[in-house]
């Protein structure tokens, strides 16, 4: 469903990008973001929620 709550934790930070680790699935390919669409506290190993299409921090 594409307005469910998913739990993301930063793997990486990579200049203007993130990658984040989906924490339900682990084994899956990290999801590269724009560091412009997360909240800007966020470091490595940060965890966040992703919600309405919006990434909020856990």
């Amino acid at each position: 469903m594409l307005l469910e709550k998913i739990n993301y934790s930063v793997a990486k930070l990579d200049g203007d990008y993130a990658y984040l680790q989906k924490e339900d699935e682990p084994d899956l390919e990290l999801k590269c973001v724009a560091r412009a669409l997360l909240p800007a506290e966020i470091v490595e190993g940060s965890r966040l929620i992703y919600e309405m299409m919006e990434y909020t921090l856990a």
